[in-house]
């Protein structure tokens, strides 16, 4: 896609180092990034509302489209550089719903896997100092091809490498090293980087020197293990805000019914078992612990992830106190967006918005670690410190623990 012809170029920082933002959102990542030390010049966002979210906020900033639309040449260019320039550091988080457990896990036969593609080839052409994907944890356990259910089982073919489990992650991996770059990956709660909140995030950090850089450093731990602060609570994250005040989405009366039984913290069952069962109607006897439903925020925890949307019926996120949901001002406050933040759209593309971010403690730890690396100050994190409640998430854990399982498949 040319460039207009009245494409305006942000004049370039001296001394900060520069980096390129795909798939920017609300540029949660990128204000983490930006308190790290990072001039953020470019963002890539193919979302209407999105965009509009990043203008609010940086009317100078370079702002691209579609990813798809544009060649590496014209990327560098729109930032006013040519291919071959330096690059500190090119960062994105690829649309998760072909890799979300919620989705089809179509990987990258659905559309938006294509665009992680494009994103690779972007970067791998671009050549950046250093390279970092962000995505949800589903990624770990998505296959390269998807295979219907209905071809599986003893009568059909066994599966095929890119069919299996972690198939699409291990194709990212193999080709990001045969570029020269060195990986390293792990699966991060952001929590443990002083976000209000338990989110779980792949990050992936490639050097352009080959070499692998150290995990993500933790700010925080659950118990204060490590002599780290403990996780920060809802309460703090909230502390100063006005319950009465702010725009929110509301609760039908007939949910309301239930709430008004429900104290801090406590969900569905903690009604009555009479009123559980009319509560939950047929959902009552589905599997899973269900702790979404009819749920209310504990002060003295952090926050759950934020969805999408706080009032669906399996993922609840009402406010501990009041009747109703948590509020757009609130959601902002546990995803550590300054307040002043302006969002743009409806209040379902604020919620929309704002619950895809990434934590701002998270983009920061991302922005420490590659700017230490980049002035030869590298930092490690505590031997043995639990990044995640999942074991093996680490690139060394999962690609041996992947290996075996092809090996094992073809005895």
């Amino acid at each position: 896609m040319p460039l207009k012809k009245n494409h305006k170029i942000k004049e370039l920082p001296d001394k900060k180092p520069i980096a390129l933002s795909f798939f920017s959102g609300a540029m949660g990542c990128d204000i983490g990034l930006e308190k790290a030390g990072f001039e953020i010049i470019l963002a890539c966002e193919f979302d209407k509302t999105c965009k509009e979210t990043i203008v609010l906020n940086k009317p100078e900033l370079t702002v691209l489209n579609d990813i798809n639309a544009y060649t590496s040449e014209e990327i560098m260019q729109s930032v006013g550089k040519k291919l071959g320039d330096e690059i500190d550091l090119i960062i994105g988080g690829p649309p998760c719903q072909a890799f979300s457990t919620a989705g089809k896990r179509q990987g990258f036969n659905d559309t938006r896997g294509n665009a992680f593609l494009t994103f690779i080839d972007h970067a791998l052409e671009i050549q950046p100092k250093y390279f970092v994907i962000e995505n949800v944890r589903g990624l770990l356990s998505c296959p390269l091809e998807h295979r219907s259910h209905q071809d599986r089982g003893l009568c059909c073919p066994p599966l095929s490498p890119k069919e299996r489990p972690g198939g699409a992650l291990m194709h990212i991996v193999t080709r990001l090293q045969s570029a020269g770059y060195g990986v390293t990956f792990n699966l991060y709660n952001a929590a443990n980087f002083g976000s209000p909140q338990i989110r779980e995030r792949v990050v992936i950090t490639c050097s352009r020197d080959g070499g692998k850089l150290p995990f993500l450093t933790p700010t925080h731990s659950e118990n204060g293990e490590f002599n780290l602060p403990k996780w920060k609570t809802l309460k703090e994250a909230l502390s100063g805000l006005d319950p009465k005040a702010g725009q929110f989405i509301k609760f039908s009366e007939k949910r309301l019914k239930y709430y008004r039984l429900l104290s801090e913290g406590q969900y569905w069952k903690h009604l009555p078992e009479i009123l559980q069962k009319e509560a939950l109607g047929k959902s009552y006897y589905s599997g899973g612990g269900k702790t979404g439903f009819f749920r209310r925020l504990d002060w003295n925890k952090p926050s759950p992830t934020l969805v999408t949307h706080p009032a669906m019926p399996a993922t609840d996120l009402a406010h501990p106190e009041e009747l109703r949901p948590l509020s757009i001002e609130e959601y902002k406050r546990i995803q550590e967006f300054p307040d002043d933040w302006q969002i743009a759209g409806s209040i379902i593309d604020q919620y929309r918005q704002i619950g895809n971010a990434v934590p701002i403690s998270l983009g920061y730890a991302i922005g420490k670690l590659i700017l230490g690396a980049l002035k030869g100050h590298i930092n490690r994190p505590p031997t043995e410190f639990q990044f995640s409640r999942y074991k093996n998430t680490d690139d060394k854990s999962w690609i041996s623990n992947y290996l075996n399982c092809i090996r094992e498949s073809k005895i």
